[in-house]
């Protein structure tokens, strides 16, 4: 099978989907909902829908008792178990049938029930079409469907847009950036790369995923007997816990599942693959120059893995849209959440440790709106009533709304790195100013791969513990020699930065190849330094994805940064930061300096590190500010 479709997923660890028994005897909210749907919804189980090659999915239909004719259908697709729903799927089916809506379920091929072999994303152009055909041709459907659902259960909806299924009148993914390819200038495939760097989450979420060896059913079993093993059997693999916080630093990379001993699969394969790889290109991941078909409303965060190439790709969804409809009907909601966490928000929501102030939405009211306005044709004002950029501004801490992304009257503020020559780490001198050349031409470190920089806080997920996302206090890591820190002087007045936040860098080393990262932080007076976002660049990459240029010592050389994105109001007396290094393990993977392949690597050597930033090579971050 081809290793692409396999997309990457970042799926992930997050949402499991079994539920567990004991835990829900104690939960009295999942107990209501349950006798909830067991007096609202007429359910079908493990309906067996086959595919254009034979192959048949385990699907779950529930309509709501007592309405008849025609409904439109919610139609949520997962790799993961739903032989028990969790509760928070008993709560979206509770809400369908409120709203008068059929809600299905089912798993991807090769998962539980499903028949066939699984490859990440699922087949999104064959299996989701398919089973959009399937749904609208029951007798209970309107012939109108949309697709929802969060990471693994978002990602598939993307490739399935480009094909434009009739019945496919509205789309909700969330958090839903392992789907995306190569969008404009972001080559993630799947979320496995940044700026040229494995993403090290897939090794953790494909440990418990790839593991697709389960008994399995004769071809010609009746539902009434599926239905009943499905009582009996969730066929989900109980996987052996693994101390990731050790186990994360394994070499070689390619080995890191094997030493575990996890299941055979995928991961072997992609992680030797290059971010241009033509594999890429053939399953289903959705790339920039694909037709969009499909209205959708986007929900995403500002610490997640890919917020940056989520909203790149909301901006390529309009511009490559089909039709006027498609084009028209895009809109995008941000929240200062981690990944799949919408509803999780609280009065006081706190992101790591940085209060984000009340940061709730009525996701449910705002959702069935949507499908409404789309699948029922009610002219409910959705579009006046919602901006096409719904956005939460941390700092300030509300929610605002705009017609574009960036929004309009950005205007781009740049500050250029300066020091005397010594800005390793907080109690350096670095600085960022408003003119380059000021100081010393450069900074320079060593970055020793076998004592790499922690990761601390950012847009991460599905770590196996080993990172938690959100806003954390950075001085810790701002106290290693390795990191470059830059700060301005103290604001005289607030500004909001909103939008993407583009940096170069002039950089040399004694390395054939290493990486380079930025962090953007919001210095508060007290000296607490939240992280906004971060980036790596892997310096090989600096002349396109499609192909390889090692360094030479002595050499200068242009750098820019896979970009970040964020909305955050930094209050009169903050400072802005900028730390530069050449690792953040183990959000990413190692650079082992050596210009190898990395992946089949085991030992590193150290790079000799140098930033430039005199008038000759001006290394600086260019911040999108939007006057209030």
């Amino acid at each position: 099978m081809s290793v692409l479709r396999h997309r990457s997923v970042l799926g992930l660890i997050v949402v499991s989907l079994v539920g567990n028994a004991a835990l829900a005897d104690e939960d009295p909210r999942r107990a209501k909902l349950e006798a909830k749907v067991a007096d609202s919804a007429a359910v079908e189980q493990k309906i067996m829908v086959p595919m254009r090659d034979g192959v048949r999915l385990a699907t779950d239909v529930y309509r709501p008792k007592g309405i008849d004719g025609p409904l439109p259908t919610i139609f949520w697709r997962t790799p993961y178990n739903f032989s028990k729903l969790s509760r928070s799927r008993l709560e979206w089916v509770s809400r369908a049938m409120e709203k008068g809506y059929a809600f299905v379920i089912q798993n991807e091929r090769g998962k539980y029930f499903s028949q066939g072999e699984w490859e990440i994303l699922g087949f999104p152009r064959t299996d989701g079409y398919d089973a959009l055909t399937w749904i609208a041709e029951q007798e209970w459907s309107n012939g109108k469907v949309g697709t929802i659902g969060c990471s693994s259960s978002a990602e598939w909806q993307l490739a399935l847009a480009a094909m434009d299924h009739p019945a496919h009148a509205a789309m909700v993914p969330m958090a839903s950036g392992a789907g995306i390819g190569r969008v404009g200038r972001f080559y993630e495939q799947g979320n496995w790369y940044r700026g040229g760097v494995f993403q090290m989450l897939f090794a953790v979420w494909l440990y418990g995923v790839q593991n697709t060896q389960r008994p399995s059913f004769p071809d010609n079993i009746s539902q009434e007997d599926m239905e009943r093993l499905g009582k009996y059997f969730d066929l989900a693999p109980d996987m052996p816990d693994v101390e990731w916080e050790k186990k994360i630093r394994h070499l070689p990379l390619e080995e890191l599942i094997e030493n575990v001993d996890g299941p055979k699969g995928m991961y072997s394969e992609f992680v030797k693959r290059a971010p241009d790889d033509p594999e890429w290109y053939q399953g289903g991941l959705y790339h920039d120059n694909e037709p969009w078909g499909v209205p959708s409303l986007w929900l995403n965060s500002w610490y997640d893995v890919a917020i940056s190439p989520n909203l790149e790709l909301f901006n390529i969804a309009r511009k490559n849209a089909t039709d006027a409809e498609a084009a028209e009907n895009q809109y995008v909601m941000i929240a200062p959440v981690p990944h799949c966490s919408f509803f999780r928000a609280k009065e006081e929501t706190i992101v790591g440790e940085r209060s984000m102030g009340d940061a709730r939405y009525e996701y449910y009211e705002l959702i069935f709106d949507w499908f409404d306005n789309r699948l029922k044709d009610e002219d409910n004002d959705f579009a006046a009533e919602n901006p096409r950029v719904r956005y939460y501004t941390m700092g300030s801490n509300e929610w605002q709304g705009a017609g574009t992304w960036p929004p309009e009257g950005v205007e781009v503020k740049t500050l250029y790195l300066d020091s005397d020559g010594a800005a390793n780490s907080l109690f350096g001198d670095g600085r960022l100013v408003g003119e380059p050349g000021g100081g010393a031409a450069s900074d320079s470190f060593s970055y020793d791969p076998m004592n790499p920089v922690p990761s601390l806080g950012g847009g991460v997920c599905c770590t196996g513990g080993t990172v938690k996302p959100g806003a954390f206090d950075q001085r810790a890591v701002e106290a290693r020699h390795d990191v470059l820190v830059y700060t301005s002087e103290p604001l005289e007045e607030g500004i909001e930065v909103t939008g993407f936040i583009d940096v170069t860098l002039y950089v040399s080393s004694d390395a054939k190849d290493t990486d380079f990262t930025v962090k953007l932080i919001d210095l508060h007076p007290d000296g607490t330094a939240y992280n906004l976002d971060e980036t790596i660049q892997r310096a090989r990459y600096r002349e396109g994805y499609d192909q390889q240029v090692m360094m030479e010592p002595g050499e200068v050389y242009e750098l820019e940064m896979s970009s970040l994105a964020t909305s955050n109001y930094f209050e009169k007396g903050h400072r802005i930061r900028v730390e530069v290094s050449s690792s953040n393990f183990p959000r990413f993977a190692r650079n082992l300096n050596t210009g190898g392949n990395n992946y089949d690597e085991s030992e590193g050597v150290v790079a000799n590190n140098t930033i430039h930033h005199s008038a000759e090579h001006p290394s600086r971050v260019r911040l999108p500010v939007l006057k209030r």
